[in-house]
């Protein structure tokens, strides 16, 4: 009986174990300098948790911006908790790493794209890091009528 190395598996625990000590990071000390993610996620993961509004809003893909304003970041070896401000309303959101879809660090260029796996079968490419250029124009392909939440929009 053959088995072989599932590397792509392998590849998307070891890159959402990398959001994970980020995020342990930023909830002990905060966003460094000019830091600030762009986290899209699957809102019909299973596990995901948002207020019925925002998963009727987005009923596919949601990004999220953690940047100026942010409150009780919390961190488990499965997602994170958070609370963000949409429209003067502050809504707790709960993400397991696993409905992550891309994490991106604008203020670095640095991003992670996780491909969607279908069947065994399916051939890796090997190519789940993308420059931010690439990443930018993934997530205008493939927005669609969704639209990128950003926090500063809210400010006054």
């Amino acid at each position: 009986m053959s088995r072989a190395i599932d590397y792509g598996n392998l590849m998307h625990r070891a890159m959402r174990g990398l959001i994970q000590e980020v995020l342990e990071g930023v909830s002990r000390t905060g966003l460094p300098g000019e830091h600030h993610f762009f986290i899209t996620f699957d809102t019909m993961h299973p596990e995901v948790e948002i207020a019925d509004w925002l998963s009727d809003r987005y009923p596919g893909d949601m990004t999220v911006v953690i940047q100026h304003w942010f409150a009780d970041l919390s961190v488990t070896d499965d997602g994170f908790s958070i609370t963000l401000n949409f429209g003067d309303n502050p809504e707790r959101l709960y993400i397991p790493f696993d409905a992550i879809r891309t994490f991106v660090d604008p203020s670095v260029e640095f991003g992670l794209r996780f491909e969607t796996q279908t069947s065994d079968e399916d051939e890796d490419d090997g190519e789940d890091e993308a420059p931010m250029d690439e990443m930018a124009e993934a997530r205008s392909e493939k927005r669609g009528d969704a639209e990128i939440v950003s926090l500063d929009r809210f400010r006054k």
